[in-house]
């Protein structure tokens, strides 16, 4: 580590840095020299060629006008046109975030503007696009994120010394090995280790919704699992049979980094606590509680599609679109100097949807594939989306036109806002008429999420994001629910309606209570919209059950019939059978192994045997507790 902040050291003009600090894999430089800091990027540049790492040179805090001054300063300087909404400063880091409605003024014709804020106050301008929606669970993980600054610098030195400063571990021979805790021949508790002599990784740690006890967490006693030992874990995205039981590694002791998408870390952050809430709502004690919660925020990296990264010693890894959810991502993982290069796929859809660009196939080496098998049957092919737009029409129509309400269980993230922006389309089209459409659950913070990044969209929902006349999030027939109240009031109306609310699988949550209220009046319909867990209420209404025995809260249980029309159509965020093959095909370079998780049992080996006899590839579909070497 002191060798590579000396060579960089090298580069700089003397006794003008004041401070050398890493920001994880990335190194930050601090000067009390405005006039370097305003023209560094020549002497950066060549830094940066000689160490091959990402460098940044900021103001020394002593250098920054204070913040009152410079707040002031800044309203004087930029544009009214720009249209300021919020300015907040991260003191630490020298750093100054401002929204604005129309960002590029505040940017200027070849970044003049950023330069005049630099020269004027100087600090380092960050500037974010006004989101439609304002979300304040971003509001409050940025607000924790400030508060704790200064321990958050120190964690991310650490995380920087552990990467710079050499192999840790006593090692003779060169290796790569992976251990499946979970997602093996099942969908749920995704988690899989990665080890190789110098690193332990954990890529995903979930839980599976659908079950109960045990069974609903991955196998942590596993023999090769020491939580003291993790070097560092990877989140592909933020659904909770990926995420959550990550809050409870914090809990009992993990204090290393963890590693994913910006999108990803808030509706991670969202869906955990709302784990603790469900649970506390039904007498049960949470698995972890919201300290734990701040902890993983506090503990998070995130990064951009494209961006490399070293983690440890001996791994590198890069995020690819997955195209399966917003800020979901593949995570490419380099080992060693090119001993082994691995890419964990977790969830995939290999076509464009309203909301997301199909997932990415080209990388720079490849050879071991870790690929979900969701929809991987012989027979889990789904309708073109044409199809889909026409079938869910007619179910709207149909309802209506029975004076009935259509519920449609979704999942928060993801699942609702393409149903909203399929809504929204219908609608535009003249399919359909505008009825009320209420959003109850979390559907509606995560929607605002989404406006909040609209660069992880494609682009065409990003042009609609842009302007309030044609965002799906923002139509006047959209209403969001806020109460029990508001929720009982909607069942007993005679209002015709659709209404969205999760749980997707009716696990829990809103889209329960919903059931419980529509499910006896044949005029009604429910719209399954994604898979549907083993056990779960979904599955079974799904397969034909017509009475659901429910917990009363002073004891004893409620019959409820299911006498509703039951729908499914599928608006996943999951490749089916067709595109989990066009995907492995369109891979670049072709790679020598596929292993297949994240599905049930059947699925998993049929689509091995399947693309084994296709591809002449090795596949393997292992078990959870299989452990198996790479190279």
């Amino acid at each position: 580590m002191e060798d590579i902040i000396k060579q960089v050291l090298e580069f700089m003009p003397q006794d003008d840095i004041t401070d050398a600090a890493f920001e994880g894999a990335n190194l930050v430089l601090y000067t009390k020299n405005k006039h370097f800091f305003l023209n560094c990027s020549d002497t950066v540049r060549k830094a940066v060629y000689a160490v091959k790492k990402r460098i940044e040179v900021r103001p020394d805090p002593a250098l920054c006008m204070v913040v009152e001054d410079a707040e002031q300063e800044l309203r004087k300087l930029i544009d009214p046109e720009a249209k300021i909404d919020l300015i907040e400063w991260d003191v630490q880091r020298s750093i100054v975030i401002i929204e604005a409605e129309n960002p590029g003024v505040v940017i200027g014709k070849g970044g003049e503007g950023l330069h005049a804020i630099k020269e004027a106050i100087s600090w380092v301008p960050v500037i974010k696009r006004t989101p439609p929606i304002r979300s304040e669970l971003i509001e409050n993980i940025r607000a924790s994120l400030y508060k704790n600054s200064d321990k958050r610098r120190k964690f991310l030195h650490e995380t920087g010394k552990r990467i710079y400063n050499g192999w840790k571990r006593a090692h003779k021979h060169e290796w790569v090995r992976l251990s499946y805790l979970g997602s093996g021949r099942q969908v749920g508790r995704s988690c899989l280790l990665l080890q190789t002599p110098e690193s332990r990784i954990l890529l995903d740690c979930g839980i599976d919704v659908s079950q109960e006890g045990q069974e609903m967490y991955p196998y942590l006693d596993s023999p090769d699992f020491r939580l003291e030992e993790i070097d560092a874990i990877v989140v592909s995205h933020a659904h909770l049979d990926h995420t959550g039981f990550l809050p409870y590694l914090f809990k009992f002791g993990y204090k290393g980094p963890v590693y994913c998408t910006l999108p990803t870390r808030d509706i991670m952050t969202l869906l955990q606590l709302d784990t603790v809430k469900i649970a506390r709502h039904e007498g049960q004690e949470p698995l972890y509680t919201s300290k734990e919660i701040e902890d993983v925020v506090l503990h998070t990296i995130t990064l951009d599609y494209e961006e490399v990264t070293d983690i440890t010693p001996d791994v590198r890894i890069t995020f690819y679109n997955s195209g399966h959810m917003l800020g979901s991502a593949m995570v490419h993982l380099h080992v060693g100097n090119g001993l082994h290069n691995i890419l964990y796929t977790a969830d995939i859809k290999y076509t464009n949807t309203f909301l997301l660009s199909k997932a990415h196939t080209k990388f720079p080496r490849l050879e071991t594939v870790l690929l979900e098998a969701t929809y991987g049957g012989r027979d889990n092919t789904l309708p073109p989306m044409a199809e889909q737009n026409d079938i869910f029409a007619g179910i709207i129509k149909k309802t209506l036109d029975r004076n009935g309400k259509l519920l449609m269980p979704v999942l928060g993230s993801g699942r609702g806002q393409e149903v909203l922006a399929h809504i929204h389309k219908l609608v535009r089209d003249g399919k359909i008429e505008p009825v009320p459409v209420y959003v109850d659950g979390m559907v509606w913070d995560i929607t605002a999420i989404h406006t909040a990044y609209p660069e992880f969209l494609n682009p065409q929902m990003r042009n609609q994001i842009f302007h309030k006349d044609d965002n799906p999030f923002l139509a006047e027939y959209i209403r969001q629910v806020g109460s029990n109240k508001e929720r009982q009031k909607i069942i007993e109306s005679d209002e015709r309606c659709i209404i969205l609310a999760t749980s997707g699988m009716l696990t829990g949550g809103a889209s329960v209570e919903y059931l419980k209220g529509l499910a006896e009046q044949k005029k009604n319909a429910l719209v399954f919209s994604s898979y549907l867990g083993p056990g779960s209420y979904g599955r079974r209404i799904h397969d034909g059950e017509k009475q659901l025995a429910f917990q009363k809260a002073g004891g004893g249980q409620d019959v409820l019939n299911i006498n509703l029309e039951v729908h499914k159509i599928e608006i996943t965020g999951h490749a089916d059978r067709r595109e989990l093959m066009q995907f492995v095909s369109h891979l670049q370079p072709r790679p020598k192994r596929i292993m297949f998780n994240h599905g049930e049992q059947s699925r998993c080996l049929d689509i091995a045997s399947s693309m084994h006899k296709k591809f002449r590839v090795e596949t393997l579909a292992p078990k959870n507790l299989d452990a198996i070497r790479l190279r």
